[in-house]
């Protein structure tokens, strides 16, 4: 049987995936095959799925990509446990309280990874890494 590790993707990587004008989209589709290849499970949250369909204008587009990926990637939602503990950890450590939701979401499903581009995210225990360290590191 196959290791299958899992990869928790953070909105800001689908973003550059899906947009071929942004500087890190070269790096992010060889993330997406690396992971691939290292059978990855990929992991992202529902909510992220709106927020990209509202940043990338090419709305068709992202609607094919979402149609692509819902087939293969793990798409979780936060529930409540998770959103009350993001609550409550933002207003203490007053950090950033979407990167504390997707971080716990990346614990909740057990990830051993979040991949983001943010320089500053939140360590609630899982290894964060940026696409370029990720593939240093595996690649």
């Amino acid at each position: 049987m196959w290791n299958v590790k899992k990869a928790y993707l953070d909105s800001n990587v689908i973003i550059d995936l899906i947009d071929n004008r942004r500087d890190r989209h070269t790096d992010t589709v060889e993330l997406i095959q690396k992971l691939s290849d290292k059978r990855y499970s990929i992991f992202i949250s529902e909510d992220m799925l709106t927020t990209i369909y509202f940043i990338n204008k090419d709305h068709q587009k992202t609607l094919k990509f979402f149609k692509l990926i819902q087939k293969s990637w793990n798409i979780v939602v936060f529930g409540k446990n998770v959103i009350k503990k993001a609550i409550n950890l933002s207003l203490k450590t007053q950090q950033d309280f979407e990167d504390i939701l997707q971080c716990l979401c990346a614990v909740e499903n057990h990830c051993d990874v979040l991949i983001t581009n943010d320089k500053d995210f939140y360590d609630c225990g899982v290894v964060v890494q940026n696409c370029q360290d990720f593939l240093k590191t595996y690649g």
